[in-house]
């Protein structure tokens, strides 16, 4: 018959099966300590039964002498002490003669079996005492037989010790454990039932935190309780979790915020040029001036996009590289002077400092855009009579790029996020960029494998660095989460 879900369903919880592996543990050990003890009792009842029997043994031969007319009991009858002894000795005893013939016997060892004459001369051949456990209906003797020798003569003596009064301590001794072991094993339970829950708490807290979590509630963390168990490391995790789909989220948001805002101007711009040529042109290079116009911002919007597609690509690892051996320092070079005009034109002197090759193992076309990219800023973000300088060099396995420029420079605050889609650090217009190229720059880098640095001062200038591997660091997509760390 099977049982129905709403009793299964607490059967698979984890807090059951702790507790039920308890149970298991505790019952078993239990069951082992018990009968390790009263094995042990049961070897101590023993021990102390063999050594009052070799007392008995030796009480014998002082009590039971032969003479003429055969073995008799000597001791006194008026002696209360001397009497219970000799009865006892008396209760359970057999004396032979060498061949094995019974000389005198109780009734106890009669009962139980006198032993044959060939196990009689085996143990006087054998000449060492033997311990052995009769029966006397249901009650155990135990039995010590041996060589005895009287005046020259070899008898063969068996004495006998009721083993009935420890038998019954041994009894009650498993008894009362077995029966006291159920009350155990439900304290126990009881014990393992209440220890799985409070150790399993800050799994019920986590669950519940997770329940009352949603997009616009973040912000929830779990107290750790300080003991520093696997416990405390899951909260710790889940804390940390929360904290980078926080991070995440922020972005998001900042992204749909910074997305909206970059798409609306253009927009705004076309439509108030096709609204200005609907209703107040009247001749056709009015028009004509109207859709170039509305074509220029038709373009960056394009661009935008483009960029955006281009962006979300190589964050979501759909951009792979295509490596090949590059000289990064022909690369630097070209792209050096095709700066050169528009450098003039800012009235900023542009200059590269490179050995004559640095082949490294990367992607020529995204190498063209991180280079293109920190020299279009410090060109755009350097003042008429300023300048850049551009330095490669290559040491212990790796190739140093630095991108120098007298220009503005950066303030300290805004350091941490120049990487960050759409940020830049004042309100500038279309000539300034959309502020992608150094979020393309940071990722281009980290999938090379390289890291990136940033120096800035106000006033003076900026300073990028960048280390990129020699030698073929691999291919590998790169997510948002993995953008290198600004330092300055």
């Amino acid at each position: 018959m099977l049982l129905p879900r709403s009793v299964l369903q607490p059967m698979r919880g984890l807090r059951f099966r702790l507790a039920f592996a308890y149970m298991l543990f505790f019952t078993t050990f239990l069951l082992v300590i018990g009968g390790f003890f009263r094995w042990t009792l049961q070897g101590i009842i023993r021990t102390e039964v063999d050594d009052a029997l070799e007392e008995e043994w030796g009480a014998v031969k002082g009590y039971l002498q032969v003479v003429n007319y055969g073995p008799d009991w000597f001791y006194d009858p008026y002696d209360p002490e001397e009497t219970f002894i000799v009865s006892r000795l008396q209760r359970c005893f057999l004396l032979t003669d060498a061949s094995g013939k019974p000389i005198m016997h109780s009734p106890i060892y009669d009962a139980m079996g006198v032993d044959s004459p060939a196990e009689i001369q085996a143990i006087l051949a054998a000449n060492k005492p033997v311990l052995r456990t009769r029966y006397y209906g249901k009650e155990a003797y135990r039995v010590r037989s041996g060589k005895w020798v009287d005046k020259n003569q070899v008898f063969y003596l068996a004495v006998g010790k009721s083993m009935a009064e420890d038998e019954h301590i041994l009894g009650r001794f498993t008894r009362d454990y077995f029966l006291m072991l159920p009350a155990v094993l439900i304290l126990g339970g009881l014990f393992g039932w209440y220890g799985a829950g409070r150790a399993l708490e800050p799994l019920d807290s986590v669950s519940r935190a997770a329940q009352r979590i949603t997009g616009s509630n973040l912000k929830t963390r779990i107290a750790p309780r300080g003991a520093g168990d696997e416990l405390d490391h899951l909260v710790l995790s889940f804390n940390a979790m929360m904290d980078r789909l926080d991070r995440s989220f922020e972005q998001i948001r900042q992204f749909s915020t910074d997305v909206s805002h970059e798409l609306r101007t253009p927009l705004t711009v076309i439509r108030g040029q096709l609204e200005v040529a609907l209703f107040t042109a009247e001749t056709p290079a009015q028009y004509r001036a109207a859709m170039e116009d509305a074509l220029v911002e038709v373009e960056r919007l394009s661009s935008i996009v483009r960029a955006l597609l281009l962006l979300s690509q190589s964050e979501t690892g759909q951009l792979v590289l295509q490596k090949t051996g590059v000289d990064l320092a022909e690369v630097a070079r070209d792209i050096v002077d095709q700066f050169q005009i528009p450098a003039e034109g800012h009235g900023v002197s542009l200059s590269i400092d490179a050995p004559a090759t640095c082949v490294i193992s990367a992607d020529r076309i995204q190498i063209e855009r991180l280079v293109s990219n920190l020299l279009s800023n410090a060109v755009k973000y350097t003042p008429a009579n300023g300048g850049v300088h551009v330095a490669l060099s290559a040491s212990g396995g790796e190739a140093r790029l630095v991108v120098e420029d007298t220009g503005v420079g950066i303030p300290a605050e805004h350091l941490p996020r120049i990487f960050e889609r759409f940020y830049r650090v004042s309100p500038a217009g279309p000539e300034k960029g959309l502020g992608l190229g150094l979020s393309f720059v940071a990722w281009i880098v980290k999938a090379h494998g390289g890291t990136i640095q940033v120096e800035s001062e106000v006033g003076k200038g900026t300073r990028f660095t960048v280390t990129l591997p020699v030698g073929d660091a691999g291919v590998r997509p790169v997510t948002d989460a993995a953008l290198p760390s600004v330092t300055r």
